[in-house]
């Protein structure tokens, strides 16, 4: 059998589907290849999504008319908004997840968007012509040819299960590998490494004593994903918490030779910022407790995920110390916690569209380039297939800055600097996060996604209405403006013989707000509370995005200075012989990735600002 689409995308995860979806929004004929239509939205990990820096990522997807924010509201069982007393650029919403709703209401996206076929196998090879990838070979020997491809194999490229000493292969659990999709891409010559991650046991709510253990509930107010949502679709529940203790960690500290880890049977490195407990007592071993999140999986599941305590133990031991925590005395497994191993690409062989340098027509998305998270690999995944659908469309590439995004951010990260261990999103990664926050990611993004044509028409009106609004509240806070003497009354310090300062001004007062303006003139009462709280948030800060504007502008420039594809860097006399062999591997795209390169120097930069622009005057002759 042979099949003939624009873009195929393999793999149903999270990278998959955002990938999947994008590329159909753009128009391209897109066939998406996954062992199981039924396993389409599965978390494979934590029931949750979201959080400080993932759910900036979150926002941006759906800016872009993504998939995973929608979805994330409608499975939402609890929603907070992470760091919410300190400032807006790093606050990070994040939702507790329906299992069973998120992955339902995936697999209605995905079988009712416009463009997009599933089809179910397992690819295997890679269809060749004219050293460029045009399509997938399935197992059962069909052929789907494409335009281009975007492989999203998650943990499955040679994928090992780790429970204390016993190993098998798996690229999750209850899935078997992809062996031969690994051996191919070794004929490629890319550089592959391994990389772990872990899960905890999963726990029987039912056996679990919940009256001792402290609540924690969800936001009064929540704060949903998706720009088009207001308020939760389901039942909203409190997850709880508890704590190990000296008697959990004596458990794990006798048993740490029979983890899979320190056994020495995992050669992968594993998340710095989402230790395993084996992990936490070795390196915190000064440290008495460590907290423990009990996440309930479904409204109509039993099932808890204990959030804290992932480990690679023997299943007796995951037992023994599970139930030394208090409340979970008498709890029982219903699956054991495990470790996963898996191979990873190299991102640097990757340019800013997420596509193989050196192999055409294919991309690569998710953990197959060195990530961890649902968030981080469905924001690979809209890069990438949105460019995908661009190169089998022949249309200009699509492109993501460190200046506009979080994505932008991840995707210069990996091809610039590769990775050492899973990476992860944190907002602390973004130079310009005071302007790259959570509330305002539509009016960064959505514009962008209109240009591209991939925004439906409701995002594009309720993004219009939402702009109209805040524009004419940007007005009124701006036309009004009051005395020293009237300020003072509100309990602002101003200086008595000062100017008048208009309402938007005062917005910038770390302890004005909208109550006190109104306070000042009642008539500005009638604004609507999202464009209030916008509004605050714009204004407070208004001089640090100023200057960070500037800086913004600076860096694009250095963006836009493209360095001409396999340039020789070894005719620049002066680079050190380590920076050089940098270059030459990673051959950045445009000077602002070379200035990003580990080790790169002003000194360099500028050899290679000077070069470049010989290589210009020349052609230009």
């Amino acid at each position: 059998m042979k099949h003939r689409f624009d873009v195929v995308v393999v793999g149903g995860g999270h990278a998959g589907t955002e990938a999947a979806h994008a590329a159909a929004r753009v128009g391209a004929r897109t066939a998406l290849i996954t062992l199981r239509a039924d396993a389409i939205g599965v978390m494979s990990c934590n029931p949750a999504i979201g959080g400080l820096g993932k759910g900036h990522l979150v926002r941006e997807i759906d800016a872009m008319d993504g998939v995973m924010g929608r979805v994330a509201d409608r499975a939402g069982i609890q929603f907070r908004l992470l760091n919410r007393r300190k400032g807006p650029a790093v606050q990070g919403p994040r939702a507790q997840s329906d299992r069973k709703i998120y992955r339902t209401e995936m697999q209605r996206e995905t079988l009712q968007q416009p463009n997009l076929t599933v089809v179910e196998g397992e690819a295997v090879d890679f269809l060749m012509k004219n050293d460029t990838v045009s399509g997938v070979v399935l197992a059962d020997g069909s052929e789907v040819s494409a335009g281009a491809v975007v492989l999203t194999t998650g943990t499955f490229l040679r994928g090992v299960i780790h429970i204390g000493d016993q190993s098998r292969p798996g690229g999750r659990m209850g899935d078997a590998p992809s062996v031969k999709m690994a051996e191919r891409i070794d004929d490629f010559g890319l550089g592959l490494g391994r990389l772990k991650t872990g899960t905890p046991p999963r726990l029987d709510g039912r056996t679990i004593n919940w009256e001792v253990l402290e609540d924690q509930p969800g936001d009064e107010d929540p704060v949903m994903f998706s720009f088009l949502h207001k308020t939760p679709f389901v039942r909203q529940v409190a997850c709880a918490i508890t704590h190990t203790n000296a008697q959990t960690h004596d458990i794990i500290r006798e048993n740490l030779d029979r983890s899979a880890m320190y056994g020495g049977h995992i050669e992968g490195v594993g998340p710095r910022y989402c230790p395993s407990i084996e992990d936490k007592i070795v390196r915190f071993a000064g440290k008495n407790s460590h907290q423990v999140f009990l996440e309930p999986e479904g409204l109509d599941d039993t099932t808890v995920y204990p959030n804290g305590i992932s480990t690679s133990l023997p299943v007796e031991v995951q037992q023994d110390y599970v139930r030394s925590i208090t409340g979970l005395e008498r709890v029982d497994i219903t699956q054991p916690g495990y470790a996963i191993e898996y191979d990873y690409v190299d991102p640097r062989a990757l340019d800013a569209r997420l596509a193989v340098k050196t192999v055409p027509g294919l991309f690569l998305a998710g953990q197959i380039n060195g990530t961890t998270g649902y968030e981080e690999a469905a924001a690979q995944g809209l890069v990438a297939g949105l460019n995908a659908a661009h190169v089998a469309l022949d249309r200009e590439s699509v492109m993501f800055s460190r200046s506009d995004s979080y994505i932008g951010v991840m995707v210069d990260d990996l091809i610039t600097r590769g990775v050492s261990e899973p990476y992860r999103m944190f907002t602390s990664r973004a130079e310009f996060r005071l302007s790259l926050r959570a509330d305002n990611a539509d009016q960064r993004l959505t514009p962008k996604g209109i240009d591209l044509g991939i925004v439906g028409d409701k995002r594009r009106q309720v993004f219009e209405n939402k702009m109209n609004r805040l524009t004419a509240g940007r007005d009124r806070v701006t036309e009004v403006s009051f005395t020293p003497q009237q300020i003072q009354k509100v309990g602002v310090a101003v200086n008595k013989d000062g100017s008048r300062r208009s309402g938007y001004a005062l917005l910038a007062f770390p302890d004005f707000g909208f109550r006190e303006l109104e306070m000042l003139n009642p008539d500005l009462g009638d604004m609507d509370v999202e464009i209030k709280q916008q509004l605050e948030r714009e204004a407070l800060y208004a001089n640090y995005i100023e200057r960070q504007s500037r800086d913004v502008q600076a860096l694009r420039k250095d963006e836009n200075l493209a360095i001409p594809p396999m340039f020789s860097y070894a005719s620049i006399d002066g680079l050190s012989n380590e920076l050089r062999a940098k270059l030459e591997k990673i051959q950045p795209g445009n000077l602002g990735q070379a200035a990003r390169i580990d080790g790169m120097t002003p000194a360099a930069l500028t050899l290679l600002l000077a070069k470049i622009r010989q290589s210009q005057r020349k052609k230009q002759a």
